[in-house]
């Protein structure tokens, strides 16, 4: 597969699967599951991320998008045979079970500051679909990802490569000498959460003031910029592309810090490629990729030679595709 066309996982992805998963994607701004079978991936169905109410309203949300997907491929939840998790985190660890410390969903994590409407520091995820189903599998979304990219996308037969996310939040999979890194809790990849700046305006959801998220994440680009005129990303991109001065401006600076965040994931892992998706990115990279590519290339070639940095070979459905991964 090209790594620059964006296409659609091919149809491998769901070749030989006997009985059938759920493929769920958890991320900041919505939740979206989807079943998976000989027949492929289909029944669809996505809401905005529960953030309101008891802190397992997000598992009750889960469960119930389940139930509606089955209900839309034609299938009973009965004949599940396994639930992949692909979710944004960081996660924590309870009774062995994974539960979310996610910043764009768990407010209490950065105070009443952080404006999200409850004061949760984390939700419990596995335990409850555990309880549902007998096979459940929860990783982290960016490593999710780069397993589905591995096997299906840009980063086939690579053993030096990453998968980035930018999106709502910040997140990159590693791999490094064909192992994945995952962490004590696996959290490994929460790059997003570097200190890079003192910059007093960008408070990250986790509390942090100036990490590589509150500067240039989904989630952080109203709060920085809403009030020069741009509501949300895509004003923001839309605005650059068209030539504004100002939106221009903005977008070369998030590229710098997305570039230099880059740079040292690559000189410091030695990186043979680096696959970008989420919807930040996905919706302008023909207009972000030159500008990233540029704060790496001929910057110390012996690290950097040969490196690409390409577009998500499964384009808008990496996350999907990445839950399927999971429970393959």
């Amino acid at each position: 597969m090209n790594p620059e066309s964006g296409a659609a996982a091919p149809l491998m992805a769901c070749e030989g699967i006997h009985g059938a998963r759920a493929c769920v994607d958890v991320g900041g701004t919505k939740v979206a599951v989807s079943v998976a079978d000989a027949r492929g991936i289909r029944g669809r169905v996505t809401e905005p991320t529960a953030t309101q109410g008891a802190p397992q309203a997000l598992a009750q949300q889960i469960l119930r998008l389940i139930a509606q997907s089955c209900a839309s491929a034609g299938i009973s939840a009965a004949e599940l045979t396994a639930v992949g998790v692909s979710s944004c985190g960081p996660f924590v660890l309870r009774g062995g079970c994974i539960e979310l410390a996610a910043p764009n969903i768990c407010g209490g994590l950065a105070g009443p500051a952080r404006g999200l409407p409850n004061a949760w520091h984390s939700v419990p995820l596995e335990a409850p679909l555990r309880a549902a189903f007998s096979e459940v599998r929860v990783a982290n979304d960016c490593i999710a990802a780069l397993e589905a990219e591995r096997r299906w996308g840009a980063l086939q037969g690579l053993d030096h490569c990453a998968y980035v996310t930018w999106s709502t939040g910040i997140g990159f999979g590693l791999c490094v000498d064909g192992h994945l890194l995952r962490g004590k809790n696996g959290n490994a990849g929460h790059a997003g959460h570097m200190f890079v700046s003192d910059d007093s305006d960008a408070l990250c959801g986790c509390g942090n003031t100036g990490d590589v998220e509150a500067l240039i994440a989904g989630s952080a680009l109203p709060r920085r910029f809403g009030a020069l005129g741009y509501p949300d990303a895509a004003s923001l991109m839309r605005g650059a592309q068209q030539g504004d001065p100002k939106a221009r401006g903005i977008v070369d600076g998030l590229c710098r810090v997305m570039g230099r965040a880059l740079y040292n994931l690559v000189v410091t892992l030695d990186l043979q490629r680096v696959c970008m998706g989420g919807g930040v990115f996905w919706q302008h990279r023909d207009y972000l990729l030159p500008r990233l590519r540029a704060h790496i290339t001929g910057k110390l070639g012996a690290l950097t030679g040969g490196f690409e940095l390409v577009g998500a070979g499964l384009g808008d459905r990496v996350g999907d595709y990445a839950a399927l991964a999971l429970v393959r």
